[in-house]
């Protein structure tokens, strides 16, 4: 039983493991029934020098037929006759596979790195479902497309979404896509070189550039699971990617307070756009001692940088004025890690 489980893996992972060029090949077959190499390169991104390459490792795998005439043709299989003899053996083997699953612990490594494709894909979903107030995202116009329905459902959990779609060239028209129903604000960014990376919370996070999601084994995604590190994706992702990229759509005056914020920009950001008296509860660290702390009051002064190297707030206590910086402050008295603001009264602390 070993052996055949094996072998049906093998023959599985043969006929599925696609690489995106792979998979836009296949479609626009697929779509047209029969295509040249030079209809292929045109209908898709792939380029033209892969083409060859790229349809004849579809033929090796049974997806397409190659007509050698002059051009060459690509013939789409019917997909019945691609993978009806696995399909009984898949079933079978996922059955087979999860009667020999260990659930795993869940206390996984706080960073590593990645090479899968799947598994990146695997992280980002996961990445989304646990933001439980705030998600920052950079995707490509597919991947908007694959998560916006688990984007959709965040957005109606109250969640707050900054997306970045790049490249800008490819990103679709907001006319044409309701963005305010993933996204509390979107904007595109030209750089088709932009990484691809999802913070939730501003811990959980992933990094990983454009060609990783190739299957190029050159590249990599790094995962910062719990980790004090994860703060680093979410200051690039705020400071290098969002202030050089233009804004598509925004709503973010929609949102009811009180508000949970893991990045003291955004919370300053909020407080100078909507204007009025807000209140801070901050839960954070003395910068000097370390020690664990948590300050209420009133919100009195911010202070921010349209390049937003700089924010911080000052919140007028019953001990006195505190300043609150964000992760790894050295300026001010305290370094905000869960900042929550509210209009009439500080908010509730998270352990109470």
């Amino acid at each position: 039983m070993a052996d055949e489980l094996r072998q049906t893996l093998e023959r599985v992972g043969e006929r599925f493991n696609l690489g995106e060029y792979e998979i836009d090949a296949y479609l626009a077959v697929l779509e047209h029934g029969e295509l040249t190499a030079s209809e292929i390169a045109d209908s898709t991104d792939i380029p033209q020098p892969r083409v060859y390459d790229t349809v004849r490792s579809l033929s090796d795998r049974g997806l397409v037929e190659l007509r050698e005439s002059r051009p060459m043709k690509i013939v789409a299989v019917d997909p019945e006759d691609s993978f009806g003899d696995i399909q009984s053996s898949f079933v079978e083997m996922v059955d087979e596979l999860g009667a020999r699953y260990t659930a795993p612990a869940r206390d996984t490594e706080a960073v590593s790195l990645v090479k899968s494709r799947s598994t990146i894909l695997r992280y980002i979903e996961e990445i989304i479902d646990n933001a439980e107030y705030e998600l920052a995202l950079s995707l490509t116009p597919d991947l908007l497309r694959r998560f916006a329905p688990q984007m959709e459902t965040k957005i109606e959990q109250g969640v707050s979404i900054e997306l970045l779609v790049t490249p800008a060239s490819r990103a679709p028209d907001p006319a044409e896509f309701d963005y305010l129903s993933v996204a509390t604000i979107a904007r595109a960014r030209r750089g088709i070189t932009t990484p691809v990376l999802a913070v939730a919370d501003g811990e959980y996070s992933i990094y990983a550039t454009q060609d990783a999601l190739r299957d190029d084994q050159d590249r990599y995604g790094v995962i910062f699971n719990r980790s004090a590190l994860g703060f680093l994706v979410s200051g690039f992702f705020g400071t290098v990617l969002w202030t050089t990229a233009e804004t598509l759509i925004a709503d973010g005056k929609e949102r009811p307070f009180p508000r949970r914020y893991a990045s003291i920009r955004r919370a300053v950001k909020d407080i100078r756009e909507l204007g009025g008296e807000f209140y801070a509860t901050v839960e954070g660290r003395d910068i000097e001692t370390g020690k664990p702390t948590v300050i209420q009051g009133k919100v009195v002064d911010v202070a921010f940088q349209d390049t937003e190297e700089v924010a911080s707030l000052t919140v007028e206590t019953a001990n006195g004025r505190v300043e609150v910086g964000g992760l790894v402050a050295a300026l001010e008295d305290i370094e905000g890690q869960e900042i929550r603001i509210g209009r009439n009264e500080p908010p509730t602390p998270s352990d109470t």
